[in-house]
């Protein structure tokens, strides 16, 4: 039978407290009015969480867009929690580790999955390097890239992590084959209520890796090729995203990267993050590929490197169709980001042009 959200699991534990829902809400109290900020914010949503209303809101990342604040369904927060549970097995009483920031969807829904699931929960600050006691172990932990990267040597009592909101690099993905952890890429967004599909990036059986669907959720590409999502338990009507996908499965997809970051030059399409893949191994600076005007091609393709200057071997280039290859490199000291790590391609740009 599935929990409802008005019930709080007998195992739950915040920071090794058992708390029932009254006590619950003394402690959210107490952390917005005397806690850092990230105990506040988190604070505010335990209180939202343990009013009357069936709903709360959420805010988006703003990773593509303006960020919104939308409308969530505490009972399809509660559904994406035991479809999680369910599909990484986790148990009551099972130990978690919250590091991510709990003003979005990620960093809510770890709170949301110990409430329901049962799970005793330590919270440190959300920070890219995490304080955590590396030698308490954990069942299970969500961090973004950068988190996991910069935590690497302090995994070996965790078991399962779950990675999202940007990027996972190839070097991070070697780095990963070496580690107990079992590490698992997410798919999803705020929307969605949280991840809909896992990709394993470590511990593979097999060569090759695709993103899966959890249990109970369908998907189909619109006709541009972007991925809508089906899923009753999580959300009201279908879910159209902007990401151009190849279906390997009915339930697996790869993606080929965002219709809003195509490049259509002199009639032919790119997408960023495939050329991006190509060159990972040759760039050692952060960079990303993106495009600008050009009175001949339409759009002509350009690489943004976060350094100090914009000079590089040419040669690196050789990895390239000939279309692909940059017409011009720019540079910008830092990239503009979210504040959850997610890079603003459109807004770099503009900072680099003084837009």
């Amino acid at each position: 039978m599935t929990p409802t959200f008005d019930k709080i699991h007998l195992k739950f534990k915040l920071n090794g407290i058992n708390f029932n829902h009254e006590e619950l809400k003394e402690v959210a109290y107490s952390l917005v009015k005397e806690g850092e900020l990230y105990e506040q914010i988190i604070g505010n949503f335990l209180l939202d969480w343990l009013d009357d209303k069936d709903y709360v809101m959420v805010n988006t990342s703003g990773s593509t867009g303006a960020p919104k604040s939308i409308r969530l369904s505490k009972q399809a927060m509660v559904n994406s929690s035991v479809m999680t549970g369910d599909f990484f097995g986790i148990k009551p009483g099972d130990t978690a580790l919250h590091c991510l920031p709990s003003k979005y969807i990620a960093g809510k829904m770890m709170l949301v999955r110990a409430m329901i699931l049962g799970l005793e929960l330590d919270i440190v600050s959300p920070t890219t390097m995490p304080a955590y006691d590396d030698l308490v172990h954990y069942d299970f932990c969500a961090m973004v890239p950068l988190q996991l990267k910069n935590s690497l040597h302090r995994m070996a009592n965790v078991d399962k992590v779950i990675v999202g909101g940007a990027r996972v690099s190839k070097a991070l993905m070697e780095d990963l084959q070496g580690l107990k952890a079992k590490v698992y890429e997410t798919y999803g967004m705020t929307e969605t209520v949280s991840h809909v599909a896992i990709k394993p990036l470590n511990h593979l059986r097999h060569k090759s890796n695709h993103f899966k669907l959890l249990p109970n959720i369908s998907v189909d590409i619109d006709d541009r090729n972007c991925l809508v999502i089906e899923a009753k338990a999580l959300t009201d009507g279908k879910v159209v995203t902007n990401d151009i996908v190849k279906m390997v499965s009915a339930n697996e997809f790869d993606i080929v990267g965002r219709f809003d970051n195509m490049i259509n030059s002199g009639g032919v399409k790119m997408f960023p993050e495939q050329i991006e893949s190509k060159l990972q191994s040759q760039i050692e600076t952060p960079f990303f590929i993106t495009s600008e005007d050009d009175d001949d091609l339409g759009q002509r393709v350009i690489l943004i490197l976060e350094s100090d200057t914009n000079e590089l071997d040419v040669s690196i280039f050789k990895v390239l169709e000939k279309f692909e290859v940059p017409k011009l490199i720019y540079n910008i000291p830092k990239f503009v980001k979210t504040e959850t790590g997610k890079l603003q391609r459109k807004k770099t740009l503009e900072a680099i042009k003084g837009v």
